[in-house]
């Protein structure tokens, strides 16, 4: 048998599942799906990492080093996983789940010493997160926020649009591209929260100020954008200098639990915004947050709020969306299921008044982004190194796909403080907005 028909037949015993792909060895040898797309292992350390940490993670540990690669499209690729691994699991619920047992640990000690690979752990990628201290501390939810946005504002500028919108476009029509579809996406944005000239707005999770310059700009609110990310705070300064909006903006560098010392006050901003933020804040942290947006409002302020969510909430589920995206991008991440999320805001006391759907459009907007990553590959690894960059290679794909087969959602929901007496100043359809 040779390296490549061994490898793969341990592989598919120990997840339970035949994978519709093609492998290939280091030393040439090839198995699987003629024509399929085919999985390389590069080298011998490729699979001390999987041994190491069976599974995810050990996977993207070798495919972060080059170590594992796929040669032509590596979408496709997942895509044809997934597929698999639906189909299988009709018949067997635990198809495409690591089995780990004393067989499978045997056979595959006896094969890595056949081949040469037995050693010693292979060194993590330098890629990978560190955090240390209590989850959803001030501190790690510092150290976490600049893990992920603190890699270069220069590789976010070739990454994203012109606007450095960092989350879902609305693509309300197929052809849309990326500069138009983030455009379309604030307008609807500041049209749900009602935005006037003079009004107070804060900006939860800023970012690099896509939606705090715009609304600021072409609405002529007050604007206190908040981040927990020093680069971040200093590009939004900058381009508000820029624009001349620095009258009207200001960036927060605090914790959105400290922003009465940027002179947030209760019951005195007209309409709160917050971006695919929420997503970073733990399900405890949660209650804390939506309270702090209630306190914060006026009567008949509004919120909106944009925020990735996880199918369902079944046993097993990673809230975090598994071992990949957990140490490499977002680490603390906390996904909900839609349902959880809204009955948080409630909870509040903030009025529900519309959720607007936009799962479809997210693969539209990361397909953008990975056709600009692949375009400018050679200056994304100058200006991130090559295991940085082929994290987000990774990572765009894989996320595409998620939301593309609806394991990931994303949504925005539009709530109101009413006053004591229940008036919400909201219009009577949101034909106010959508038109």
């Amino acid at each position: 048998m040779t390296k490549a028909a061994a490898l793969l037949r341990l592989v598919e015993d120990g997840i339970g599942l035949s994978l519709p792909i093609r492998l290939r060895a280091w030393d040439g040898s090839e198995a699987g799906v003629p024509g399929a797309p085919t999985v390389v292992i590069r080298n011998k350390r490729a699979l001390r990492h999987v041994l190491w940490s069976p599974g995810e993670l050990g996977v993207a540990r070798a495919y972060v080093q080059g170590d594992l690669d796929v040669e032509g499209d590596l979408g496709e690729a997942l895509r044809a996983m997934w597929d698999a691994v639906r189909d299988a699991r009709t018949a067997d619920g635990a198809a495409g789940r690591p089995r780990i047992g004393p067989r499978q640990v045997a056979r595959a000690a006896a094969l890595a010493v056949r081949l040469g690979a037995i050693g010693p752990r292979p060194p993590r990628p330098a890629a990978e997160s560190n955090l240390t201290g209590e989850v959803h501390s001030k501190e790690r939810d510092l150290a976490a926020i600049s893990h992920h946005y603190d890699l270069s504002n220069e590789f976010y500028e070739l990454i994203l649009d012109p606007n450095m919108a960092y989350s879902s476009g609305f693509h309300s029509s197929p052809d849309m591209g990326l500069e138009e579809a983030q455009v379309a996406k604030l307008h609807l944005i500041c049209r749900k929260l009602g935005l006037q000239p003079g009004m107070k707005m804060v900006d939860i999770g800023s970012g690099w100020g896509s939606l705090t310059l715009f609304a600021a700009e072409h609405h002529g609110v007050h604007v206190t954008g908040v981040t927990l990310s020093v680069e971040q705070r200093d590009y939004v300064m900058g381009k508000a200098v820029e624009r001349g909006l620095q009258d009207r903006v200001e960036v927060s560098l605090r914790h959105f639990r400290d922003l009465e010392a940027s002179g947030v006050r209760d019951n005195e901003i007209d309409a709160i915004a917050s971006i695919e933020m929420g997503e970073h804040v733990g399900d405890a942290e949660y209650v804390v947050f939506v309270d702090s947006i209630h306190r914060y409002l006026k009567p008949g302020g509004r919120v909106l709020i944009q925020q990735m969510s996880r199918s369902n909430d079944a046993p097993g589920d990673r809230p975090g969306g598994g071992p990949f995206i957990e140490t490499y991008i977002a680490p603390d991440m906390h996904m909900k299921p839609l349902a959880k999320t809204l009955g948080l805001i409630a909870g509040a006391g903030l009025e529900i008044r519309d959720v607007q759907a936009m799962r479809e459009h997210y693969p539209q907007t990361v397909a953008a982004w990975a056709a600009n990553l692949e375009a400018g590959w050679d200056k994304a690894v100058k200006l991130v190194g090559e295991e940085n960059a082929r994290v987000w290679r990774l990572y765009l794909t894989g996320g595409a796909l998620a939301f593309e087969e609806n394991r990931m959602g994303v949504d925005q929901i539009l709530g109101v403080k009413p006053s004591a007496r229940g008036v919400s100043g909201m219009p009577a359809s949101p034909l106010a907005w959508l038109a």
